[in-house]
């Protein structure tokens, strides 16, 4: 799925789990990384798999403030659960996603109301 400025809300606020590759045509990791993102998103189907283009979605790669690409963004119920640059290895790239699928997510929106309690 292409992500771009419009569908971001929608698309992370729609959907249960969804994982974002933050990517451009010039890099080089980026090309190396996409072979295994389209792999994993035909193994992971009840995960939404997002590309967001850098160089043509500069304003959403601000606000979201990419500094590295790649970048893998991983929200559960719109919560952002997982931000790192770099790409991962498909066996580690299966233990984010697990990780994130086997989060109590109340406990987790529990925390995030007490941080903002503070």
């Amino acid at each position: 799925m292409n992500v771009t400025l419009e569908n971001f809300q929608q698309t992370i606020q729609g959907n249960e789990i969804v994982i974002l590759d933050w990517w451009a045509d010039w890099c080089g990791p980026c090309k190396a990384f996409a072979p295994t993102f389209e792999a994993k998103s035909e193994e992971h189907q009840d995960v939404v798999f997002g590309k967001i283009d850098t160089e043509a979605n500069q304003e959403l790669s601000q606000m979201a403030d990419i500094t590295s690409i790649p970048t893998l963004m991983i929200f559960r119920q719109g919560i952002l659960l997982f931000s790192q640059a770099g790409a991962l290895p498909p066996a580690q790239l299966d233990e984010v996603l697990q990780a994130t699928k086997d989060l109590n997510m109340d406990e987790v929106k529990a925390e995030i109301e007490k941080l903002r309690e503070n």
